[in-house]
């Protein structure tokens, strides 16, 4: 009954849906790009590869949705809620999601090139490769976000900005023998990042910049820092 009463508003041209309660709908590949739904209340509903680009959804409540291949290109999603919510092969270019919380969501296989992150709550998110597609963080803003205890596999971070951010306990490894997918933050910017205790086996972190960086117990074997600037600031003499 939801579903049917806010698709047909939107086919009459509206447009604004603040603080609609949408728990548990199912709106399964449809569009509602360019929509207002700032504090929705989103709670495990059915969202998959539906489009919702360029729309706004800050503080909207979305624990426990699902969002499989669903389009939220430069969508606005400030200070959501996204815990535990399974974003599988999202595309989230180019998206906001400062102060969003995305604890033990699933991320794997999305695209989050140029996403805005910071301040982000990631614990325990899973950014791991897809069977289709690796999760792509290029460019991507992730200045002082918590990614304490995330799984970071195979990710592509290449010029991501990972300034002051949370890495503790995480996992940037890549463990598969011959894996092309591995795990890249060439030039990525990680000056005074918590990196302690974090798992950088196999990675690639040429020409990234470490300054400042607490590596204490960081697991740095066989990662390859060609270039890097190393936590007092000197570069990399292997």
């Amino acid at each position: 009954m939801v579903t049917s009463i806010i698709l047909t508003r939107y086919s009459a041209g509206e447009r604004n849906f603040p603080q609609i309660d949408l728990r548990e709908v199912e709106l399964i590949k449809v569009n509602l790009s360019e929509t207002n739904l700032t504090a929705a209340d989103l709670r495990q509903a059915r969202l998959g590869k539906t489009n919702l680009s360029h729309t706004c959804l800050q503080k909207a409540d979305m624990s426990e949705a699902i969002l499989w291949g669903t389009d939220l290109t430069k969508a606005d999603l400030q200070e959501a809620i996204l815990r535990e919510a399974d974003l599988s092969g999202a595309i989230l270019t180019q998206v906001n999601l400062e102060r969003a919380n995305l604890l033990k969501a699933i991320l794997e296989g999305s695209n989050l090139s140029g996403a805005k992150l910071c301040h982000a709550l990631m614990i325990e998110v899973d950014l791991r490769p897809s069977s289709d597609y690796r999760t792509n963080l290029s460019q991507a803003d992730l200045s002082d976000a918590n990614l304490s205890y995330a799984n970071l596999s195979q990710a592509l971070l290449y010029q991501a900005k990972l300034d002051n951010a949370r890495l503790c306990c995480a996992n940037l490894s890549t463990i598969e023998e011959n894996n092309i997918c591995v795990t890249d933050l060439t030039e990525a910017s990680l000056q005074n990042a918590d990196l302690s205790y974090a798992n950088f086996t196999g990675a690639i972190l040429k020409k990234a910049n470490l300054t400042g960086a607490d590596l204490t117990g960081t697991i740095l074997k066989n990662t390859d820092l060609e270039g890097a600037i190393m936590p007092d600031g000197t570069l990399y003499n292997g």
